[in-house]
């Protein structure tokens, strides 16, 4: 540690720290545009400078210069102030003075630091500069004659997305920032291009001239777009929620946030189910509760337990499949699932269907293997993550699976099972590489669970991490990762198959004579069996809902207050943000009136006694955000033999990022990035 003095405060700051990070510790704001916590220096801006005691009689660039112990600091000295306000000047110079047009009016770093540091005059009478707007694509928007060449957004892009895509051309006056040719961003994080500028040259198209910051009413939520479970917060007005923005999160997306997550907010307010819908001779038409609850309950007239079955989808929050799960109970059904890919996830341990490194556990890991997974596109912010590890040191990167740009370096073994074998019997040189290291890791994909062999491969993985050293007493290298944000929170609540149950394959076609579906879409809803009557609950017109033939409309995830738990077990809960529209109502308390309807009340009324009940159902949702570090619990191993894997190749489990869900397959933001990128990455796949 280092002693520091910053104006009349010692502080310590590890060796190594930059004269800005010992002003932070003292508790110094320092004004900067350049600088950012997690980018590389480049002391572009001089903004943040001050000065230094026994040093040149000059202002340093505070973050571009190393501290020294005894070092003494003066953020506010005359000679800072003065030339503070000279830079200030310099920034000015070519910078429009459009601020009531800019979207970035009221949250603007160039703004704030023009009120403590501007003047209301320049020496400059030359004209300004004008610079081309750039055209990156359908969501990031550009207005570079704001740009003040802080470069934030080309080490960005460089840096945590690993595609460097953008850069500068020319120099001095003359100097752009933009794409080197005229192309659309292909990261799935450049919406956080929009965060880290700051100032107005890149913001966000889809929201252009909607809303002011003030005219927004904020609530921290949880996005449930993918199962990383990013913290984000919702900002809304009226009814209508207009953006999403991500909140710091260390462990979780740290400040990052998946552009589908960010961009896909316009599907909440498209094809939304606002009111009943009952089939009469054929068609679907509107209906009251009254006659919705009667429909089905005049189905359920006279059938067995073992005739009803019911499935959650993607998106379901705990509460809601907890309560059909007790609903279901009451019928006497044990005809569950929440699988709806045909994953073969063993829910018997937490430990085989858990991400159990963590996310943040990702950067103590010294070698990785992805089995069946682009963790690219089920995961943007874990593949960062993963990026971030490889940039740290050395980091061996293996996988097995269909070839893609991960945004790193990665040793592909192959696309067939037969390369799990090759890894238990030693025979293949990543085997060694994996005992060598101290803290391996294996990702498995959803793209190796959902087929016919699932079990035979994570039996398979699970019985290579034992061998490798995965397994011990204080690190856990064994991780699934999720695609689905309800499905770690429904295996916790065994929302499978119980004693004599069917699983989803079993009760398609005609295998039950009343089928629940919980916002499922994610299947191929023409094996419903021709005579089996569907009850579809869900907050969008989607597959599930084109089959019903009774439609209770629920509320989206910024309408309900709701638990999720993400890939790595993580409880989390989102707050209500808007409420839902017209008569739809948030799921659980759908499921409670409609057991009262038929004399079989489920045993609570309110939020607090049905997260009770959660809390009786598995003790892990009495533990929200936070997440203990557990070694290995269970060394048998789930369900399956190791040895019965197939010999056809693994399939990308996700073709189109930007359509996974009702809420993304409903928004013209995600359809306009699909007919951009996609005819792109199929061309570059084949």
């Amino acid at each position: 540690m280092v002693k520091v003095t910053v104006d009349g405060i010692e502080v310590e700051v590890p060796a190594g720290s930059n004269v800005l990070q010992a002003c932070e510790a003292a508790g110094k704001e320092i004004p900067r545009f350049c600088y950012h916590e997690r980018l590389s220096v480049a002391g572009n801006c001089r903004m943040c400078l001050v000065e230094i005691e026994k040093a040149p009689p000059k202002p340093f660039a505070s973050c571009a210069y190393p501290v020294n112990d005894g070092m003494v600091v003066h953020t506010d000295s005359p000679m800072v102030r003065k030339a503070r306000r000279g830079v200030m000047e310099f920034l000015l110079i070519n910078h429009p003075l459009d601020c009531p047009i800019c979207d970035q009016g009221g949250e603007c770093d160039l703004q704030d630091q023009a009120v403590a540091y501007g003047t209301d005059r320049s020496r400059y009478e030359e004209n300004k500069r004008a610079v081309k707007d750039k055209n990156l694509g359908p969501l990031v928007k550009t207005v570079m004659t704001r740009c003040i060449h802080c470069t934030r957004c080309i080490r960005f892009s460089t840096e945590v997305a690993g595609v460097p895509e953008l850069g500068a051309t020319a120099r001095g006056e003359s100097m752009e920032v933009g794409t080197y040719v005229e192309k659309a961003l292909t990261s799935e994080l450049s919406g956080n291009l929009i965060d880290i500028c700051p100032v107005g040259a890149l913001t966000s198209k889809p929201y252009a001239f909607v809303a002011r910051p003030w005219e927004l009413k904020k609530t921290d939520s949880v996005d449930v777009l993918d199962a990383v479970g990013a913290n984000i917060r919702v900002d809304a007005r009226g009814p209508e929620v207009l953006r999403i923005l991500p909140r710091l999160n260390e462990d979780v997306n740290e400040e990052w946030l998946a552009d589908k997550s960010r961009f896909s907010v316009d599907g909440l307010k498209r094809r939304r189910l606002d009111s009943c819908w009952v089939k009469r001779d054929g068609k679907l038409r509107k209906a009251s509760w009254q006659e919705a609850f009667e429909a089905i309950a005049a189905k359920l007239a006279g059938l067995s337990g073992d005739r009803v079955g019911a499935v959650a989808g993607n998106l379901a929050d705990a509460e809601s499949m907890v309560a059909l799960k007790d609903l279901m109970a009451a019928l006497g059904s044990a005809n569950l699932d929440c699988r709806q890919d045909g994953a073969a996830l063993d829910a018997s341990c937490r430990d085989f269907y858990n991400f159990n490194t963590s996310i943040a556990g990702i950067e103590e890991a010294d070698a990785l293997l992805i089995v069946g997974s682009n963790p690219r596109r089920e995961a943007p912010l874990i593949n960062a993550r993963i990026r971030k590890r490889v940039l740290a040191g050395p980091f061996p990167v293996a996988g097995i699976g269909p070839e893609a740009d991960l945004t790193y370096g990665v040793d592909w073994l192959g696309n067939a099972p037969a390369v799990l074998a090759s890894l238990l019997d030693g025979t293949h040189p990543f085997a060694a590489t994996l005992k060598a290291a101290n803290k391996p890791m294996i990702i498995v994909g959803q793209g190796a669970l959902a087929r016919p062999d699932g079990a035979a491969v994570l039996a398979a993985c699970w019985k290579l991490a034992a061998q490798t050293g995965m397994l011990g007493a204080e690190w856990h290298g064994f991780n699934v990762l999720h695609t689905a944000a309800s499905r770690v929170g429904a295996l916790d609540l065994g929302f499978v198959p119980g004693s004599k149950g069917k699983g989803l394959d079993a009760m398609l076609g005609g295998g039950v004579d009343l089928l629940w579906l919980l916002g499922a879409d994610e299947f191929d809803t023409a094996r419903i069996g021709a005579g089996t009557f569907v009850v579809y609950q869900g907050h969008h017109g989607d597959r599930g809902a084109a089959r019903a033939d009774v439609i209770l409309p629920g509320a989206a995830y910024t309408e309900k207050n709701g638990t999720y738990v993400n890939t790595e077990g993580r409880v989390q809960r989102g707050q209500l943000a808007v409420y839902p529209p017209g008569e739809a109502r948030e799921d659980w308390k759908i499921l409670r009136a409609f057991s009262g309807f038929i004399d079989k009340p489920l045993p609570y009324d309110n939020l607090t006694a049905i997260r009770a009940r959660l809390e009786q159902a598995n003790p892990v949702f009495a533990r929200t955000n936070v997440l203990p570090r557990f070694g290995c619990s269970d060394t048998a191993g789930p369900a399956g033999e190791p040895t019965a894997l197939s010999g056809a190749p693994f399939r990308p489990f996700i073709e189109n990022y930007y359509q996974t869900d009702p809420i993304s397959r409903a928004s013209p933001t995600m359809a306009e990035c699909t007919e951009t990128y996609m005819p792109t990455l199929r061309q570059a796949a084949e």
